[in-house]
């Protein structure tokens, strides 16, 4: 029995080979059991990695996935600003730095920096699922990392949130009052 979707399975990055239908089962003539639907998470991440793939083989000459690098990420990212939502206003801006404008202005909308971030939370992960290395994985770069620093830091000034760093709470190893004293050692 062929399948209606003849080649989507490869083209959505399923397991089951184009032509081989999910219907009756050859030996026992029952259904075959149908796998469980991929969760939310499952289901975007595999969309994103497809969509960087598509990116990459539609650059000028096409890269391939073990060719690909940060600098190749960070591309990506620039691309998906395209299709961004969030309004990011320049420095010149009379709204720049206020959390709530009062008008229209001809600042860029961007992606926000929490959508990159989960985005490449995803295609990091995909890109171990698909046979990457953990430490040659590109979407874990340091560039990567200064990248999102830079944007979320950027669009924070942008709508005037101030950023806060963490500051690390640094144990004293001198300090001697941090030891307990619950019991108490007799002398015989």
């Amino acid at each position: 029995m062929m399948s209606i979707n003849k080649g989507k399975g490869i083209a959505e990055g399923s397991s089951i080979p184009a032509g081989v239908g999910v219907g009756v089962d050859a030996v026992g003539g029952g259904d075959k059991q149908n796998p469980p639907p991929l969760s939310r998470y499952e289901s975007q991440k595999r969309r994103d990695w497809n969509t960087f793939g598509r990116y990459l083989r539609s650059r000028r000459p096409p890269v391939g996935f073990s060719q690909f690098n940060a600098d190749h990420v960070l591309e990506f990212l620039g691309y998906l600003d395209q299709f961004g939502k969030t309004k990011v206003h320049l420095q010149g801006c009379v709204f720049f730095g206020q959390p709530e404008p009062q008008g229209p202005c001809t600042c860029p909308l961007r992606q926000a920096w929490g959508s990159l971030d989960s985005l490449i939370g995803r295609l990091r992960a995909a890109y171990e699922e698909n046979g990457g290395l953990p430490e040659t994985n590109p979407f874990a770069s340091c560039a990567i990392r200064i990248y999102l620093r830079e944007v979320r830091d950027s669009q924070a000034k942008a709508r005037g949130i101030p950023c806060k760093k963490k500051k690390r709470r640094r144990r004293n190893p001198l300090k001697t009052n941090e030891v307990s004293s619950s019991f108490t050692i007799q002398q015989p």
